[in-house]
């Protein structure tokens, strides 16, 4: 029998949501930093720049950031890392991981990419000093076992840090409801050319677990420590954990 989960809010085969997820970013990766930047007023610089903090990346340090798309954290972990850190950007996506890969090649940092599954991470044990992975999380099908994954990797006293759309205040919850139902999938066709997959988008943050449920899987996966920050009233919140 064939398992099933969520696509949105459609039940779907394991193997069609792989499918259709990888269908949603290959259309809409050249287009991923400017609909961001028109969907979150911004907003989404200013989480990556307090996540990028939390990090704490120092020279030196080898960093894995998985589902790193167009190589926005990347970017500044290899800087911060330096010639003597080691910096990998990863994606299960190969357009978006050609649109972060060609990204930091043109800015001069030669980080290594690779095409992988979060949830079977091709890398050893205790090998990582930090983990990231920024609005990827939801779109991975068993997200405990790649959380799993992400523990594994890291060294002991290494940070997971993951930042993700969640849970928003109560009193924000119709407005928000109305903006991503209704005004985003219209700005998907109008920017990216693309309403469905937008309207995938704003389906799956209704379905990826709140601030409360991921701290509770973060720490099942082993991590100590979890705590997480609300940014901007719980439209994003990051939650961090330890390995131990």
């Amino acid at each position: 029998m064939t398992n099933t989960t969520h696509f949105g809010y459609k039940t779907v085969s394991e193997d069609e949501k792989v499918h259709e997820v990888a269908k949603v970013f290959h259309s809409v990766a050249t287009k991923y930093d400017v609909m961001n930047d028109v969907m979150s007023g911004g907003l989404h610089r200013l989480w990556k720049i307090f996540t990028i903090a939390n990090a704490g990346v120092r020279p030196g340090f080898k960093v894995l950031d998985i589902a790193g798309g167009t190589g926005d954290l990347a970017k500044v972990f290899a800087k911060q890392a330096g010639p003597s850190g080691e910096v990998w950007l990863t994606d299960i996506n190969e357009s978006m991981l050609r649109v972060g890969r060609d990204r930091l090649l043109n800015r001069g940092l030669l980080t290594p990419t690779l095409l992988c599954d979060a949830e079977k991470l091709p890398f050893p044990d205790n090998y990582f000093d930090r983990v990231s992975v920024a609005f990827g999380l939801r779109n991975m099908t068993h997200k405990d076992q790649a959380l799993k994954e992400m523990r594994r990797v890291l060294k002991p006293g290494g940070k997971l840090l993951v930042l993700e759309f969640s849970k928003v205040a109560a009193p924000l919850q119709k407005p928000y409801d109305l903006y991503s139902f209704h005004v985003l999938p219209w700005m998907g066709q109008k920017i990216a050319g693309d309403a469905d997959s937008y309207r995938y988008l704003a389906e799956s943050i209704r379905m990826h677990p709140d601030q409360e449920t991921l701290k509770t899987m973060m720490e099942e996966a082993g991590l100590e420590r979890v705590q997480y920050y609300n940014l901007t009233a719980g439209v994003a919140a990051l939650h961090t954990g330890i390995k131990l």
